[in-house]
């Protein structure tokens, strides 16, 4: 996929089939407005493009109630690719672009830049100078200019809809199987292993110290893994939390036991799932008590993925 920063770049394919949003997430109402502008560029004969913002703009209009990304903006990026989407088209949100008329938008940036034979918009998305832009405008002016406009169904789950808010809940509450569902995938986070105060590889189950890149981070507690080292997937357990039982105030932490692997994983760059939540993290009485429900926690996740189609549907070794 190609990736474009503005809409002035003469390397922009056209005419193009699009969409346009901040997508966070990418959950399954986001890959039926990505599916519905990959099957529709397929039959125009068109290229499939989205249109997001960088920053979030609530984040620039108001910042004290910005919600939490669930992705970077990378890991976003990388998602539309696999989705099928040919090129994304990046646009820069400060104050002055929240000033622009939506239908100038529409006009002069959808229709005349971007060639655009088709857009679709999720339900309830708004754009343009005071939200005024919506799917009623983006029909309205595409009778006037001769493209398709459509607006593409939400997507539900038990008769509530998927949206990025609830799945930041239901993470935060440590519900990652119901997120998992709304996301489509499990949910995972990434970053560098850092040094940490050793006190897996004294306890026997030697962890990786993730400091994550994203800003959402499941309940505390511990949960059935699974970890991308060297392009496998690994089974793992990981522990979010204080380490309570050392008191030893090194602040939040995210630590993976990787099952029956060694290896140096300092400085490296990984990213790990949460597949299913096992238990609250606690303080125990000694540090025998810790190492022993440690064992019942990796027994348990072992058991997690000798189910039946666990190991094929994640890929995992």
């Amino acid at each position: 996929m190609k990736l474009f920063h503005g809409t002035e770049n003469a390397n922009i394919a056209r005419p193009t089939v699009l969409t346009l949003g901040v997508f966070d997430g990418l959950h399954l109402g986001h890959q039926l407005i990505m599916k519905t502008v990959v099957e529709r560029a397929r039959t125009a004969g068109a290229v499939p493009t989205v249109i997001t913002f960088e920053p979030h703009p609530r984040a620039v209009l108001h910042p004290e109630s910005a919600p939490p990304l669930l992705q970077t903006f990378d890991q976003k990026i990388d998602a539309m690719g696999v989705l099928g989407v040919e090129q994304t088209i990046v646009i820069h949100f400060d104050r002055a672009f929240s000033q622009i008329c939506a239908e100038d938008f529409l006009r002069d940036v959808v229709v005349d830049r971007l060639q655009a034979k088709e857009v679709y918009l999720g339900r309830g998305f708004f754009f343009g100078h005071n939200r005024e832009g919506n799917i009623d405008l983006l029909r309205r002016v595409s009778e006037q200019l001769g493209f398709i406009a459509d607006e593409v169904p939400e997507v539900r789950l038990h008769g509530k809809r998927i949206g990025s808010t609830r799945i930041r809940e239901l993470l935060l509450e440590g519900r990652v199987n119901l997120a998992r569902r709304m996301l489509g995938r499990p949910y995972g986070v990434e970053g560098p292993v850092v040094r940490g105060g050793a006190r897996g590889n004294q306890l026997g189950f030697p962890t990786a110290n993730i400091h994550p890149h994203n800003r959402v981070i499941p309940r505390g507690g511990v949960y059935v893994t699974a970890t991308l080292i060297e392009g496998q997937w690994r089974r793992s357990v990981t522990n979010i939390g204080i380490r309570p039982t050392f008191g030893d105030n090194l602040g939040p932490s995210v630590e993976t036991h990787v099952l029956n692997w060694s290896g140096d994983l300092y400085g490296d760059v990984v990213r790990v799932r949460f597949l299913h939540r096992l238990r609250d993290e606690k303080k125990f009485g000694s540090v025998d008590e810790l190492k022993a429900q440690i064992a019942r926690d990796v027994a348990r996740a072992e058991k997690y993925f000798a189910r039946t189609g666990v190991k094929r549907s994640l890929a995992i070794v």
